[in-house]
């Protein structure tokens, strides 16, 4: 972390940012991600978690330049964000005062079975949406989900195995803010997994009820013909 005390027109303000990409969490990222045209003071309230406003009352824009190869510095690690693939054994959630860790089971399986659709809708919107701009030749290679997806994967994922609550899908949603807060490094190669060893995930969703639906809309317009065929002598 890069520390640094600036003055203010109101006082001083603590200013600190990382300088490593496992010192990021997920959520900076994901603002980082969505919001490509950042000025410098934007993406300082971003990495630093001041706000842009206190950072607007500082008296000398001089004093941000300690940042500067800080950020630069982030900005060639990020090129290799999609290269971590290291499956942490446990995960550290911090809600409120209380710290929960939670263990990583490697064959990552999705559980309960709500939690398996919700990921599994996920999963198969994102490659969708890819191969309908890119086509499914480069899915394979070239294919890396939007941190966006990632967080909301392992929101579904992580929510009851945290909370100890039973599965509430709208519930587990509103968990994502808490994924926001793992490191990315974490994270990522978690979601990861998902998408790259889940073939299964990904497929067609299968609605047993359309089906059902559409098996008596047959069987409709099947019965009355039969009816007829046996009125005639």
């Amino acid at each position: 972390m890069i520390e640094k005390r600036l003055k203010t027109i109101n006082g001083k303000i603590f200013v600190k940012i990382p300088d490593h990409l496992n010192e990021l969490t997920i959520g900076q990222m994901m603002e980082l991600q969505e919001r490509p045209l950042l000025n410098d003071l934007e993406a300082i309230s971003i990495l630093s978690g001041n706000s842009l406003d206190e950072l607007k009352n500082a008296t000398n824009m001089d004093a941000f330049s300690i940042f500067n190869d800080c950020v630069l510095s982030l900005t060639n690690q990020i090129k290799y964000l999609y290269d971590c693939d290291a499956i942490p054994n446990k995960i550290t959630f911090f809600t409120g005062k209380c710290s929960i860790k939670v263990s990583v089971i490697k064959n990552l399986s999705v559980e309960p079975v709500g939690a398996f659709m919700a990921a599994r809708e996920i999963i198969a919107d994102e490659i969708n949406e890819y191969i309908s701009q890119h086509g499914v030749g480069s899915l394979k290679e070239n294919f890396n989900p939007s941190l966006k997806a990632c967080c909301q994967v392992l929101a579904h994922y992580f929510f009851s195995k945290v909370t100890g609550k039973n599965y509430n899908e709208y519930e587990a949603e509103e968990f994502c803010n808490e994924i926001k807060k793992l490191r990315v490094t974490e994270a990522l190669p978690i979601a990861k997994h998902f998408f790259t060893c889940y073939p299964n995930l990904s497929r067609q969703k299968t609605n047993f009820f359309r089906q059902f639906l559409q098996f008596w809309k047959n069987a409709q317009a099947y019965n009355p013909l039969r009816s007829l065929n046996t009125l005639t002598p």
